[in-house]
Formats: structure tokens, C-alpha cells, sequence
């Protein structure tokens, strides 16, 4: 049985959602982007992470099945928490023993926001977006790349919660520019953590 969950989507087959399809080639760009110069053996996952999140979200758009939709979220999830660790490694010096901490504490986190704050279709995303506003602040100077990235994500989460609301006026929806969007945000966060590697390797 096919998930019917987006706006885009008026029937069966793998070409039911064309643009929500398409628009996952931003994750792909992302990744190959990254690529470009050189990064600690820890930060060359980022790309592979990025590039799965891209296929599995293609795969959930076009097969449109229960086990697609657990692999799409599933590799977002591993990408979040495989970044804060490696945020906590690189911006604040942990030590790899205890930054690998910071994934079970972003869970705590994230549980905690969604106890006190309860938005309708983004109560699943809205701690990321908190996620990168405390990032900002603790990224000193460059706090600019996640203030970016949190202005991006709001956009993009916002644009995912019009979908299925804008639908009778929007025949296409507006997921597909959450997928857009998204790509665009974890370029940012990933090239910022990249970028801090290398200044700390000259210095």
C-alpha cells in the first residue's frame, strides 16, 4: 500500500510525485559540493550521510511505501545526531570519548522540546530548528553559517506544514521545496563544521 502523505501525490506509481522526486538531486548537489577540498577522515561521512538522506527520500517519493517513509526519517535522524557529536568535536574540543555524548543528549533534547511545544506537521522537526539557534550561539564566530541555516530551515519547515493547506490552491504543493531548502541547510551546517577543521589544522 502506497503512503498518500503529500499534496502532490494523486495516485499510484513511481512517477506519482515528479517534482517531489526531482527536487532530492539538491541533496546530491549538496554532497558533491562538500567534497571539494580536503576534511578530517570524521567529516568525509557528512557527504555520505547527505547523499543517503537524498536517496532515501527519493526512494520514499517515488516507492511511496511504510518502509520508506522509516528509511527517510531514519537517515535525516542519523545525519542530526552524527552532527551534533561531530559539532561538539570540532567547535567546542571535546574529547571523542564524551563528545559522542552530544547524540543522547540532542534525543533528551529534542523530547524535551516536543513536551512543551506541539506545532501541527512540524512537531517532528521544530527541535532542529531550536537545535540551530543554540548551535549559533555556541559556534562563535561562526555563528552566521547556522543563523543562515536557521532562517533556511524555518523557511523550508514552514513550506512543509502549508503542503497539504495550500493544496486546492497549489495543485503541485510546496514539499518539494522542503526538500530544496533542507539541502541547502545542511550544506551550511556542513561546510561550517568543514571549514572550522581546516582552520584548526593551519593553526
Amino acid at each position: 500500500m502506497s503512503v498518500d502523505a503529500y499534496c502532490e501525490r494523486l495516485g499510484p506509481g513511481i512517477w506519482a510525485e515528479p517534482l517531489n522526486a526531482l527536487t532530492n538531486l539538491a541533496f546530491l548537489i549538496a554532497a558533491l559540493l562538500l567534497l571539494r577540498g580536503q576534511a578530517p577522515p570524521s567529516l568525509r561521512v557528512l557527504p555520505v550521510l547527505l547523499a543517503l538522506v537524498g536517496l532515501a527520500s527519493l526512494a520514499f517519493h517515488t516507492l511511496a511505501t511504510q518502509l520508506t517513509g522509516a528509511l527517510d526519517s531514519a537517515f535525516i535522524a542519523v545525519f542530526i545526531l552524527y552532527y551534533v557529536v561531530m559539532f561538539a568535536h570540532h567547535y567546542k574540543r571535546i574529547p571523542w570519548s564524551r563528545a559522542w555524548l552530544a547524540a543522547p543528549a540532542f534525543l533528551v533534547f529534542a523530547v524535551a522540546i516536543g513536551l512543551f511545544v506541539r506545532i501541527p506537521g512540524a512537531q517532528m522537526y521544530f527541535p532542529a530548528l531550536v537545535a540551530l539557534l543554540v548551535l549559533a550561539v555556541l559556534s562563535g564566530n561562526h555563528w552566521r553559517w547556522f543563523a543562515g541555516a536557521a532562517v533556511v530551515f524555518a523557511v523550508s519547515l514552514t513550506l512543509r506544514t502549508l503542503d497539504d493547506l495550500l493544496c486546492g490552491s497549489v495543485p503541485s504543493g510546496t514539499h518539494f521545496l522542503w526538500h530544496v531548502l533542507n539541502a541547502v541547510t545542511l550544506w551550511l551546517v556542513s561546510e561550517a563544521v568543514i571549514r572550522r577543521a581546516r582552520a584548526a589544522s593551519r593553526s
